[in-house]
């Protein structure tokens, strides 16, 4: 398969050859397609499960999904409350459904119109166009209670879940001509200028986001007042600024370049590793690298070291962090220098992770739900730069491989307990490894028993075979995603990133080279 000689070429250290977008999706796709030929019954059933997952969690008033339902489909309990998140990933998730014939056109069309007419009139912070981070999923009424229901909370306005609403909106006023109107009322007032803080880093030539605001000032928590876009009256920042690039927050970035609302020097202001001095070494591993100029830049183009692979690490190791971007941003073939290097690498590390170095005979980690209650986060934590590790089992072992020259590692050869996989982890990989994905989801359903009437179930530990039987509509609508990219034409990736998505994201991304790769 060409891309994968490519990718391949690309790790050894020589230039590939150029392709059209065009051809590099379809190329990313036909290995993907080969292997579910050798199981066709499979992919189609899964979808249309995965879907009917979905609209068992969606209010049939409303329109909106609630953020997850537990094992039945046919007697849903759902949670009670929602996200943008959760809201843009049933949106787009319906033109998957459609576009594999497992709904039609028109009901396709009076789903996603149902979910925008209620967005059109929900509370929301009108001076950004952004919306609030939970909903009641029945009524579309902000909700000032917690999500568990235990204690008051102040709206909150997020840059990563409105990210993810803004992307559905871009995918389906293409998808969809009659929804179109629609979608740009609601796409046209939001503003990532709200979220860009240009003095984040003194003394470097561009900013980061903020993690999101309040519009009036929380009473147990401490905030920056102000308006980074300058226009309405002044909103409570939270103090934190997303400041890595391999993470879940780079689509918004994206967006926001894309609209003109950020600069796109921001793009190479996110950190691809922390430096290597001894002042970070309370990081698990010392990068490696070199510094390169972009837009004025220094960036520090650094990598882990895992199993022979360096790798961009991404905050966790997980697989979410690192793929859900791409599901809708072609950046393998739109920056195969770097992320056309990194993401099959990452799939690689949690394939030789799961198989080879914890043998737990599954692979794929993001977080997701605990088997044990409640939810957790997962990954590779070789490949992730959290001190405190996204782990892969469920005795959350961690590993430390120390900083060299600062630090000696305190856990840099674990052994490993009953090993987390979570299904979408999976699905996310399949444009980098479909034979060895399909290989792995066909026996954590045969094997393991982890899937039921909505698909596969959330996470399932290996050994002790315990399974969190729900479904979360954000992990179900990264399948959706997955499998429409590859057995609907890049369906996602097609809609989402034309015209000026295309104009001004691919160059700016393309120019870039990882320090990612194999090592000699």
């Amino acid at each position: 398969m060409t891309a994968i000689i490519n990718r391949r070429t690309l790790l050894a250290g020589t230039a590939a050859s150029a392709l059209t977008t065009q051809q590099a999706w379809s190329q990313g796709t036909d290995e993907a397609r080969h292997a579910a030929s050798q199981g066709p019954d499979d992919w189609k059933r899964w979808a249309r499960d995965t879907w009917r997952s979905l609209v068992a969690m969606t209010d049939e008033a409303t329109g909106l999904p609630a953020d997850n339902i537990g094992a039945s489909v046919t007697s849903p309990v759902r949670s009670g409350y929602t996200s943008p998140t959760n809201i843009g990933g049933y949106l787009w998730s319906a033109v998957v459904a459609r576009e594999l014939g497992i709904i039609s056109r028109d009901e396709a069309y009076g789903r996603m119109a149902k979910t925008l007419r209620t967005m059109a009139r929900v509370d929301h912070h009108e001076a950004s166009g952004m919306f609030f981070n939970w909903y009641d999923e029945a009524t579309g009424e902000v909700l000032y209670v917690d999500p568990d229901g235990t204690r008051p909370i102040t709206p909150f306005v997020s840059s990563v879940d409105n990210g993810w609403f803004a992307a559905a909106l871009m995918v389906v006023r293409n998808a969809e001509p009659r929804v179109r109107q629609l979608a740009e009322s609601l796409l046209d007032k939001m503003n990532f200028a709200y979220y860009y803080n240009p003095a984040a880093r003194p003394g470097v030539a561009a900013g980061l986001l903020r993690g999101g605001f309040f519009e009036t000032s929380p009473p147990d928590e401490e905030t920056d007042k102000g308006n980074h876009a300058g226009v309405g009256p002044d909103v409570y920042y939270r103090k934190f600024h997303y400041d890595i690039a391999v993470t879940e927050p780079r689509i918004a970035s994206y967006i926001g370049i894309a609209r003109g609302q950020i600069p796109p020097a921001h793009y190479f202001a996110t950190q691809r590793v922390f430096p290597d001095s001894c002042d970070w070494a309370w990081l698990e591993q010392k990068a490696t690298g070199v510094h390169r100029t972009y837009h004025g830049i220094d960036v520090f183009e650094g990598a882990y070291s895992y199993r022979g692979m360096r790798i961009v690490p991404s905050w966790g190791g997980d697989m979410f962090e690192a793929l859900m971007p791409d599901l809708f941003v072609p950046e393998a073939s739109w920056a195969p220098r770097s992320w056309g290097v990194n993401h099959p690498l990452t799939v690689r590390a949690h394939i030789e992770h799961g198989l080879d170095e914890a043998r737990y005979g599954y692979w794929g980690f993001s977080p997701a739900s605990n088997p044990l209650g409640g939810y957790a986060v997962y990954g590779v934590d070789a490949i992730g730069m959290d001190p405190g590790g996204y782990p892969s089992d469920v005795e959350a072992t961690n590993f430390d491989r120390g900083f060299e020259g600062c630090r000696e590692g305190t856990n840099p050869n674990p052994t490993f307990g009953d090993g987390v996989v979570t299904p979408h982890a999976a699905f996310l990989a399949m444009p980098y490894a479909p034979r060895q994905a399909f290989d792995n989801l066909r026996r954590i359903e045969r094997n393991l028993k982890a899937y039921g009437e909505g698909g596969f179930y959330d996470s399932v530990a290996v050994k002790s075979g315990r399974i969190a039987k729900r479904y979360l509509s954000l992990d179900q609508a990264m399948v959706m995603g997955a499998l429409g990219n590859v057995f609907a034409n890049n369906v996602i990736r097609r809609n989402f990133s034309q015209g000026q998505v295309e104009r001004r994201i691919r160059p700016l991304i393309g120019q870039e080279v990882f320090a990612a790769g194999l090592e000699r």
